[in-house]
């Protein structure tokens, strides 16, 4: 398990999300109005701003610490909300500006370019023993590329299926572990006036999580990666059932009727109030679930997706593994300064936030008392222990106008507005990727 994980993180990390997140202002690397009377000042951005984020909180306090403890070395922090976050980075890059640490989420072929382009500071020469041997298990070769380090692991993801049991109880609804169990639970959900699973396909990328595990369950994770490398393979038998079962689940009424309004914000809302059954979504969903104020605490339940009957995928193939973490550009005037926040930023966020349910550790956790981590932490990681392989979001995977081709070609397919079949034809059109899976 260590050895694949290993394996996998490397390939997953390896490219983050991106090389240089840009400022647009005087607090960009390029201009600090800071750096006078020998105090440097740094510019941290980051996407944790939703109430169901739990580094929404802890960064401000984690800054804020580091602020007292180091007067002459001042982070001023920039928090961005997730879509908007990207809109950014992308605009910042084609602006020649960068921050001087920036968040990169875990996996991405946004980030190998940058990488390659020397837009991003290369740390190994600032990183030593100590720091790697505080790390998880195979965390330290995971965040390797081509043996060079660019970032420090923060948390890992992974996404598994959401289940509200009083709803199927109510129901009389069995908890799927199979696609057909699945279609059953959705008609008796259905019956009983619930709605069965929410999705805020506003965004588009949370109706791709539910394409892409169907996918990964229908074909396979390796006949997945062969894919990735050669895109006429999309337009085979197992991903036009893939399509298939997809689009089924939505005309039998397994989502809600406003997902194509549902923002992502809106679905946890909408799932932690008890106004849907299932979710599938990634772990950084439970503390929300787990919040004092949701009505849904104390009734969810995390389990695999559900296999496919005629699928060659089995229910020990993850979607996820990516390691979140931070970069740092290089165009920082202060390289020295940056990666020693990033060491304290990286393992402070990445024990915290474990303990807060915000992610899976990437750091040892010896002598944390974990007592308070909630039953589904518990479940995601026996979950993640299980696994035979792994693969991280898709759109991190394929290049960027592929991505957003496969999550704009998932809504048509979820409205009807083309077939199965060709789904698979225009994805087959994809570009491979640029990873070396």
């Amino acid at each position: 398990m260590k050895a694949l994980l290993k394996k996998t993180l490397t390939v997953v990390l390896a490219v983050g999300l991106v090389g240089s997140l840009a400022a647009c202002s005087s607090n960009s690397s390029g201009d600090k109005k800071g750096d006078s009377g020998g105090k440097i000042s740094l510019t941290l951005w980051d996407q944790s701003v939703g109430n169901t984020d739990p580094s929404a909180k802890l960064l401000p306090e984690i800054v804020a610490q580091w602020n007292k403890d180091h007067p002459d070395i001042q982070v001023e922090r920039v928090g961005t909300t997730g879509e908007q976050y990207k809109t950014k980075i992308k605009t910042s890059i084609a602006a020649g500006e960068a921050p001087d640490l920036f968040y990169g989420m875990g996996g991405g072929s946004f980030m190998q370019p940058y990488i390659e382009s020397k837009n991003v500071l290369e740390i190994t020469s600032y990183l030593d023993d100590d720091i790697k041997s505080k790390m998880g298990a195979g965390m330290a070769e995971a965040i390797e590329t081509d043996g060079k380090i660019y970032t420090l692991p923060v948390y890992t993801h992974i996404a598994n299926l959401y289940v509200n049991t009083a709803l199927f109880e109510k129901a009389g609804a069995k908890i799927p572990t199979t696609y057909t169990e699945l279609l059953d639970a959705v008609e008796k959900l259905k019956a009983a006036g619930i709605t069965p699973a929410l999705l805020g396909e506003k965004d588009r990328w949370p109706g791709m999580y539910w394409y892409d595990i169907i996918a990964m369950r229908q074909a396979g994770n390796a006949a997945v990666i062969e894919a990735f490398k050669d895109p006429s393979k999309w337009n085979s038998p197992d991903f036009v059932a893939a399509a298939t079962k997809m689009q089924e689940l939505a005309k039998a009424g397994a989502f809600n009727t406003s997902m194509f309004s549902m923002s992502y914000d809106e679905m946890l809302g909408a799932f932690n109030a008890g106004n849907g059954a299932m979710m599938f979504q990634a772990n950084w969903v439970n503390a929300g679930i787990e919040d004092p104020a949701s009505a849904s605490k104390g009734n969810v339940k995390v389990i695999p997706f559900p296999v496919m009957e005629d699928g060659k995928g089995t229910a020990t193939e993850i979607f996820g593994g990516a390691v979140d973490g931070f970069f740092i550009s290089s165009k920082t005037k202060h390289p020295k300064e940056a990666v020693e926040f990033l060491k304290y930023l990286s393992e402070q966020l990445g024990t915290q936030g474990f303990l807060a349910g915000a992610g899976l550790p990437s750091w040892k956790t010896d002598g944390l008392d974990t007592s308070s981590l909630s039953s589904l932490d518990l479940s995601s990681a026996e979950i993640m222990k299980t696994a035979t392989s792994f693969i991280g979001w898709w759109d991190n995977i394929l290049p960027a106008e592929s991505a957003e081709a496969h999550k704009n070609l998932i809504a048509q397919l979820l409205a009807g507005d083309i077939t199965p079949q060709q789904f698979c034809e225009q994805m087959a059109q994809s570009k491979p990727t640029e990873l070396k899976l």
